[in-house]
């Protein structure tokens, strides 16, 4: 459960991380050619500019992310010592459409991890997903939970976390365990987790162009027939809500790797136009938080620039855009996420009670929050992201063997336990 409660259900996020963007194969490959012809085609072109530009997207869907939970959000005026509507209107209307940024990640997602895990096995797919997601998400479990049970937040009027629900988190299946979240934007990486889930089986048959083309039609199709179907298993998987924007996401890193082309260009027109359906049953959800009327067609329109701009990017439209900082920007935007609702609430109320106005408090609040971001992606994330993966990619051991190992010398075969003969 977002600070909204999601419709029925996930800022979530490259080689080993996500924030940071590598690029592929050049594009340029007629993606209707074969597999094997078309991949060595690519891979013999040149490399494409690294995609910044993606890291400022993230940016930008984390800090709409925030804003709607800052500034967006009516229904707890404890916050702000008043509701975003009254206090700041003309920011309100705006920031009140943040939610999108949570839709714009799920596009970005689909176009990275069909990019990052490309020609990986199912081990290296395992690894890099479980050391991009977890590091950091556990540190803002342990974070957030000391906040939100020793500090009034917007969801004082509810119990403290017991020891329980905070270790369920660190499993990331709160969720559909029926456990609290410690922080409601947690709902997501469930979302995330699904993708995964789906995704590996195409992963464990090797990723060319036509299976990611022909699980993006196979996926689709199930999304809409999952809703009318009345299986919870099917919907659980197929994602009704949100699998149009994964779906789209991977088909414009195809267009990306091989090259533009009428059949991929009809899949995420496509997904798009699921999409923008969808849209018709979220937006209830979001209109509970913010407590008014949320146009649909801002919403439609919102989502359809997204798509825009990031086929945009996968067309090499931003292959100029190499601005180094951008690299940092985007490896904090999955702390950002994780850490600023709970935590940025009771900052924000702190500051209100100490007389600070309301931009003030605002500003001083994001500072706070992307400073600790920027430690907790310093001196956690990146340390512990490191240990996990070197665990992870550890050869097998034995426990309890007790033979030891033969030594094999030149025309003889030896024990260690004995003398060589």
């Amino acid at each position: 459960m977002s600070t909204v409660v999601p419709p029925s259900t996930e800022p979530g996020t490259v080689p080993e991380n996500e924030a940071t963007v590598i690029s592929g194969t050049a594009a340029g490959t007629a993606a209707g050619t074969a597999d094997g012809k078309a991949d060595r085609t690519a891979g013999s072109r040149p490399r494409r500019p690294r995609l910044r530009a993606l890291d400022g997207l993230r940016l930008i869907a984390a800090l709409s992310v925030v804003a709607f939970h800052w500034t967006g959000v009516n229904r707890y005026p404890d916050v702000l010592l008043g509701t975003p509507q009254k206090l700041i209107p003309d920011l309100h209307r705006f920031t009140a459409y943040g939610f999108l940024g949570v839709e714009l990640f799920f596009l970005i997602s689909g176009f990275v991890i069909c990019m990052s895990c490309w020609g990986k096995t199912p081990r290296q797919y395992f690894t890099s997903r479980v050391v991009r997601l977890v590091p950091a998400y556990w540190v803002a479990i342990v974070l957030t939970a000391l906040v939100v049970n020793h500090v009034t937040t917007a969801r004082s009027m509810r119990k403290d976390l017991t020891i329980s629900d905070v270790l369920t988190n660190f499993t990331m299946l709160q969720q559909p365990l029926g456990v609290s979240e410690v922080d409601p934007v947690y709902w997501t990486l469930w979302v995330e987790l699904r993708f995964y889930l789906v995704f590996a089986v195409v992963v464990a048959m090797g990723l060319t162009y036509r299976r990611v083309v022909a699980f993006c039609g196979i996926w689709a199709i199930a999304s809409v027939v999952a809703g009318k179907a009345g299986l919870p298993l099917l919907s659980t998987f197929a994602m009704p809500e949100y699998a149009p924007y994964f779906i789209a996401g991977m088909a414009m890193y195809l267009i990306y790797r091989f090259g533009v082309n009428w059949l991929l260009l009809g899949i995420v027109g496509f997904s798009w136009l699921l999409a923008q359906h969808a849209l018709l049953g979220t937006k209830g959800s979001y209109e509970y938080g913010v407590m008014h009327h949320l146009s649909w067609t801002v919403m439609a329109g919102v989502s359809a620039l997204a798509f825009a701009v990031v086929l945009a990017v996968a067309m090499g439209a931003f292959d100029r855009i190499q601005w180094k900082w951008l690299t940092v920007a985007g490896a904090l935007t999955y702390p950002v996420y994780l850490l600023h609702q709970e935590i940025g609430f009771a900052l924000i109320r702190w500051a209100r009670l100490q007389g600070i106005g309301v931009w003030p408090a605002l500003a001083g609040t994001l500072a706070a929050v992307l400073l600790l971001s920027w430690l907790v992606h310093r001196y956690a994330e990146r340390p512990l992201s490191a240990l996990l993966k070197r665990m992870l990619d550890a050869p097998g051991m034995t426990l309890g063997r007790t033979d030891p190992p033969v030594v094999r010398h030149a025309g003889t075969s030896t024990n260690t336990g004995g003398s060589s003969r």
